[in-house]
């Protein structure tokens, strides 16, 4: 699933081809996997490619904050309920460079704002890492995320 709208409440989940288990719910955690940003028939978003070179730092940002839309619609699936969460405890973002590109944490800023936008700083502040790499299917940006939900 992917979301569309400007604050979670609003937005409508459009289901998409999804396969394999995108989140793992263990007692009062969920475990988020690895997501890239798509678009709402499920294809890869674009643009692709690395930051720094063909998908501009600003793109990166954008590409993070659909990342985090695509968590929200996965965790929307597994829990029924996006107000369950109590708490993001955890964003690991793996940002696709170019070699020299050092600012992975402004291209992750996508995904942490528009959590911190949503939930608050009460509920959506988390620990975060942000690593540039090389990502499969030449994605921008890729996160995996924790959260705690209420039992």
């Amino acid at each position: 699933m992917c979301l569309v709208g400007p604050l979670w409440r609003k937005f409508v989940v459009i289901e998409v081809a999804m396969l394999g288990a995108w989140v793992r719910v263990r007692g009062t955690r969920a475990y988020i996997s690895g997501h890239v940003a798509c678009n709402r028939d499920g294809t890869l978003a674009k643009p692709l490619g690395k930051v720094g070179t063909e998908v501009s730092p600003e793109q990166g940002y954008a590409s993070a904050r659909l990342v985090a839309l695509a968590h929200l619609a996965s965790l929307k699936r597994a829990v029924g309920n996006l107000d369950r969460v109590t708490a993001w405890l955890r964003v690991f973002a793996m940002v696709n460079v170019a070699p020299g590109f050092n600012e992975t944490p402004l291209v992750t800023n996508g995904y942490s704002d528009l959590i911190l936008e949503l939930y608050g700083p009460d509920t959506g502040a988390h620990a975060r890492s942000s690593i540039g790499m090389a990502i499969p299917l030449n994605a921008p940006v890729n996160c995996e995320a924790e959260v705690e939900i209420d039992g």
